[in-house]
């Protein structure tokens, strides 16, 4: 096996792009990429460029006629059929659009196929992480599924047992949803409370379909307002004993930014810091249970500039085995481009200010009175007992 990790890559993801007055601006994959290169981690990875994800590999988790609505809308953006959710002001139609969005899967495939056969240990594709998509339909700016085709391409490959965690402030509804069924892929999000946030899903009593899937889907439906301690606290008290019972043979990760308190999208109100110290805590958990086995995607984020680059440049560099510190100050051409680009001020460094971050940990005891712990029982209730855990 190879110790490098592979960056997946292609300038073409860009032309993932809703026009210019929707949130989800690609000008955050390009200038995620430069911070990279500005960082010199370019040279600490195999940046690669995966062929798009083709029909047979689209159809492995999305339904066939939502593909041919997805190539029509493609070719003719005005006469997108809304039934599948294209033409939307969520996903509105864009010449293209058939043809990016297969791309940016093909990356998400071409990473579960890399890290499976040995040829990284990691691997990381920012552009994915369009865990909206649901097998025939389009949803939350997500027009195909990359996260739930890379797990349906390694169970293909022979995979017995796929861990997927997802910290992105939004429900991860659609990998859910394809893997419903499934008890060979376990499931794990911690996203805002689907009272104030869209998809309105999430909800802990959400465990997989009766019996042999029971216990496969997590959910912690965090209050909104929880900060990093809260937030720290809830993944610690969940993840890592799912996925030392699971034994996963890989691990898939999905790292929305848009928990973090800037985010005009959400209302979380956690820092890059906290953001780095569970991208760690997924690496260390692919190290201690799935044999470095690990797929990195990005997903939501919209402080396109302040947040988006620096966290998803920490990912990378995690990745690589070659950490940024928090306190790095930002290259200066890094900082002129994003001024010549968007014309907003850049970040200085690598930080918040909140480094080192630090929480109560679980095992210290709960407080029964307090919302984030009532969130963490919650989750661990419905779950655990399934598993035959204590909850």
């Amino acid at each position: 096996m190879s110790g490098r990790a592979q960056l997946m890559w292609d300038e073409a993801v860009t032309g993932y792009d809703f026009g210019p007055d929707h949130p989800m601006d690609p000008v955050r994959l390009a200038l995620t990429r430069r911070l990279v290169d500005a960082f010199g981690l370019d040279r600490e990875v195999d940046v690669v460029s995966a062929k798009p994800a083709g029909e047979s590999t689209l159809r492995l988790v999305h339904r066939e006629d939502y593909i041919e609505a997805v190539k029509a809308a493609s070719a003719d953006p005005g006469a997108a059929d809304q039934s599948y959710g294209l033409g939307t002001v969520d996903d509105p139609a864009f010449a293209g659009m058939h043809e990016v969005s297969a791309l940016i899967a093909g990356q998400s495939v071409g990473a579960a196929e890399a890290v499976w056969r040995g040829e990284a240990l990691h691997a990381v594709n920012f552009a994915g992480g369009l865990h909206h998509a649901m097998p025939g339909g389009a949803s939350g700016f997500c027009i195909y599924n990359d996260a739930s085709l890379a797990i349906a391409r390694l169970l293909e490959l022979g995979a017995e047992r796929v861990a997927y965690v997802d910290v992105d402030v939004h429900h991860g509804d659609g990998v859910q949803a394809a893997f419903w069924e499934d008890p060979r892929v376990l499931t794990i999000s911690l996203h805002e409370h689907p009272r104030t946030l869209f998809p309105q899903t999430g909800w802990p009593e959400e465990t997989g379909a009766e019996g042999l899937a029971e216990g496969s889907a997590v959910n912690v439906a965090l209050p909104a307002g929880t900060g990093d301690a809260g937030w720290l606290r809830a993944f610690h008290a969940v993840v890592p004993e799912l996925i030392a019972d699971f034994r996963p043979q890989v691990i898939v990760t999905q790292h929305g930014a848009d928990t973090h308190f800037e985010d005009p999208l959400a209302h979380l109100a956690v820092s890059l810091d906290a953001q780095r110290a569970v991208q760690t805590a997924c690496h260390d958990l692919a190290h201690e249970y799935a044999d470095g086995k690990w797929i990195a995607l990005g997903g939501g984020g919209y402080a396109v500039v302040e947040v988006v680059p620096r966290s998803w440049t920490h990912l990378v560099a995690i990745a690589a085995g070659r950490a940024v510190e928090p306190t790095a100050v930002i290259p200066e051409g890094w900082r002129q481009e994003v001024f010549a680009r968007t014309r907003q001020l850049a970040p200085a460094r690598m930080t918040d200010g909140r480094w080192p971050v630090s929480y109560a940990d679980w095992e210290s005891g709960y407080d029964p009175a307090d919302r984030l712990d009532q969130a963490v029982l919650a989750a661990r209730r419905a779950v655990f007992p399934l598993r035959g855990l204590l909850a």
